[in-house]
């Protein structure tokens, strides 16, 4: 059974600056981080950033791959859990290249689940791009394209200048 696509991602500024540290701070190599949260009915809601190391290898290719450590990923969902949220997905950045999915990131994304894309060429509110990635077929690439999600931003509106400056 496939889990429906969510129609938007909610996220505060809170959780986009927590992001935002967390995927700068590991430049020039890509960082990632994963998203915990619920499910409110059409929309995601993100409610906690859970910041990873990125342990590709080989080291030299981080800069555009990354791997969640899965020992990270356990102790995310066992916190998860013991307070009523799921992970949702996981977040990466782009250091040089736009915020889509790349043939990589298709490949080895595992879904139905929301990927967020940080890129590096653009600042504020359009350098983030979150995307519903449907199932995958298991060998190469999904079998559906991945679907953009709307980014609801909750609480007071997030300037469009790089947060912490």
């Amino acid at each position: 059974m496939t889990a429906p696509t969510p129609a938007r991602l909610l996220l505060d500024g809170h959780c986009l600056i927590v992001l935002e540290r967390t995927l700068l701070a590991a430049a020039p190599d890509e960082g990632c981080a994963l998203l915990l949260g619920r499910q409110r009915g059409v929309a995601l809601q993100l409610e906690q950033i859970w910041p990873c190391r990125n342990i590709w290898q080989p080291a030299e290719e981080r800069p555009r791959r990354f791997s969640l450590d899965p020992r990270e990923q356990l102790l995310a969902q066992r916190w998860s859990r013991a307070r009523g949220l799921s992970v949702l997905g996981a977040a990466h950045s782009h250091p040089s290249s736009e915020a889509v999915p790349s043939a990589t990131d298709r490949e080895l994304c595992i879904g139905p689940t929301l990927m967020l894309i940080r890129s590096g060429l653009l600042q504020g509110q359009e350098a983030l791009r979150a995307w519903w990635m449907p199932e995958s077929d298991g060998v190469a690439s999904p079998l559906e394209a991945p679907t953009e999600l709307a980014i609801a931003w909750r609480g007071a509106p997030i300037g469009t200048g790089r947060l912490g400056e």
